[in-house]
């Protein structure tokens, strides 16, 4: 391809272009003010990031928020990051944070980690897969999963978070303890709650189907894309697609 056809190119496509980029690669990238790089890390931890942010705060518009100054704090900083973790291990706990934050500013008089957690033993309920079956007799899928979001929502944010990053992003419990600087005991114990509060609600349908919870794509996945560029191109941090 020609550097003049590339020029006409947009930035989604210049981003689309690096979907097998490394992420090593694409965090160098972002560090000189590729636009398209950018895109691309925002696209592909889109995700994780907002199921994570969306585990601490009690709705969609919040944890989109939290998610959108994450990239910005993240982004704006990249100087700080030193590799001794994942770029993503880093933008998570960013997120974290941001969640927190947010979550404090709205909650003033509350604290988020005041737990008690003597009334239960540390095993851990094991899941079922998610396979083709997943779904109860009638309900079909966008209401299976509304169900389960409707059921997490009334989980507390102590219990919730620490499920959804397990559950629904796969985490292990060293990987969330780690994350959220609480013991590994701990979650265990609060994976353990949260499964036995869910099950008064949930135990006639839940045969897995947690990967579809609090989704995050399309419309929104781009317009996060766009918003975030917007704001970094304004601060000067990185240059815009085809104009370097």
């Amino acid at each position: 391809m020609t550097h003049g056809v590339r020029g006409l190119e947009s930035p989604a496509q210049l981003a689309s272009a690096l979907a097998g980029e490394a992420e090593g690669e694409l965090v160098a990238r972002a560090r000189r003010g590729d636009e398209a790089a950018v895109r691309e890390l925002v696209r592909r931890f889109n995700p994780r990031l907002f199921r994570i942010a969306r585990g601490l705060l009690d709705s969609d518009a919040a944890a989109e928020e939290a998610v959108q100054e994450a990239y910005m704090a993240a982004f704006t900083r990249l100087d700080t990051f030193r590799g001794t973790a994942r770029f993503s291990t880093w933008l998570t706990r960013i997120t974290i944070n941001q969640a927190r934050m947010q979550w404090r500013r709205r909650r003033p008089l509350e604290e988020y980690d005041t737990v008690d957690e003597r009334d239960t033993d540390d095993t851990v309920v094991i899941f079922p897969g998610i396979g083709p079956d997943a779904l109860e007799a009638g309900l079909g899928r966008r209401e299976f999963r509304t169900l389960l979001e409707e059921a997490l929502d009334e989980l507390a944010p102590e219990f919730r978070l620490p499920f959804v990053m397990h559950e629904v992003e796969g985490m292990g419990v060293f990987a969330i303890a780690r994350d959220l600087g609480i013991n590994p005991a701990t979650i265990k114990t609060r994976l353990f709650r949260a499964r036995r509060k869910l099950r008064a609600r949930l135990e006639a349908k839940m045969k897995g189907g947690f990967g579809e919870v609090f989704p995050f794509d399309g419309a929104r996945c781009a317009g996060m894309a766009e918003r975030v560029v917007e704001r970094l191109v304004s601060a000067g941090r990185i240059n815009p697609a085809g104009r370097r």
